[in-house]
């Protein structure tokens, strides 16, 4: 457990998370979205700081960056979106999905920033990348892994939802060095009842942030029958990445799989093939289909 290092102490021993774009106003002993952040006597803390529920080594993720490189990937549980297809539920969603709890820190395990950084430079990794689960519900926890990782010459790879805060884009802007972003849905509407969050906008406008600071950007869409597979949503999906982002910047199409509370048919061949003719008939040069 460690205090968060970004919130607001308000009346009546009341809070405010200040790391992702929910903006909680958490009670005394209540919690964030996330369910990893607890009002405990008018103090925000982070419960699941140097609790890992995932550390391995595996090829890196990005198509044009460190390629064919291996990197450290590790999470904690917790997320401050709830889609329903989540293939990482067991980890995203544990603390807050009543039919996970009696899993509650079962398979985590204590791993304190140094034992991380030291893994990755003893193995021979090139980068350590925050996936899995949401890395902005265990900033704090990242950004001292960060820190320590960059003394060793490791780069830092961010796999976002990108509903980060400004508070928390600034904070780790100086420490990531490349970045994956999910872009799920651009259509407001869907994107408030699929991911229980308030607006795409701020995803989209993160995304930019981190082209104009200069790091690698790579973007990742999961296409979800009934959810995004329509030529409209890609349309504004793949413009968008074009317009704002840059016709260089890697477009990785995903293939979904029944997973979680959603068991409708995986997406289908030419769903993903709409995809990426779509994504290269706006000029995106690198369009990458992934069926895993």
């Amino acid at each position: 457990m460690k205090e968060s290092y970004l919130y607001k102490q308000l009346a009546n021993n009341n809070t405010q998370c200040l790391a992702c774009n929910h903006y909680c106003q958490i009670a005394p002993n209540k919690f964030g979205v996330c369910g990893v952040r607890q009002n405990i006597d008018g103090k925000l803390y982070l419960l699941t700081y140097a609790r890992a529920c995932w550390q391995k080594i595996e090829p890196i993720s990005l198509s044009h960056y460190l390629p064919n490189s291996q990197t450290m990937a590790v999470a904690t549980a917790g997320c401050n979106f709830s889609c329903n297809w989540c293939n990482n539920y067991d980890a995203s969603q544990s603390l807050k999905d009543s039919s996970l709890r009696n899993n509650i820190g079962k398979d985590d395990f204590q791993l304190i920033p140094y034992k991380i950084v030291s893994d990755a430079v003893k193995n021979q990794c090139k980068s350590i990348s925050f996936s899995y689960s949401e890395p902005t519900v265990y900033l704090e926890y990242a950004h001292d892994i960060m820190k320590l990782a960059k003394k060793e010459k490791l780069k830092n790879i961010w796999e976002t939802n990108g509903y980060m805060s400004n508070e928390a884009l600034e904070l780790i802007l100086s420490e990531i060095d490349a970045a994956n972003v999910d872009i799920k849905i651009v259509d407001k509407n869907k994107f408030i009842k699929y991911t229980g969050a308030s607006s795409p906008e701020k995803v989209l406008e993160n995304c930019q942030k981190i082209v104009k600071k200069g790091l690698h950007l790579e973007v990742t869409t999961l296409i979800v029958p009934t959810v995004n597979d329509d030529a409209e949503e890609l349309t504004a999906i793949a413009e968008f990445i074009h317009n704002k982002l840059g016709s260089d910047i890697v477009w990785h199409i995903l293939k979904y799989h029944p997973a979680y509370r959603m068991f409708i048919s995986p997406t289908s061949k030419e769903k993903l093939e709409l995809a990426y003719s779509i994504g290269k008939k706006v000029g995106l040069r690198y369009v990458v289909i992934e069926e895993k």
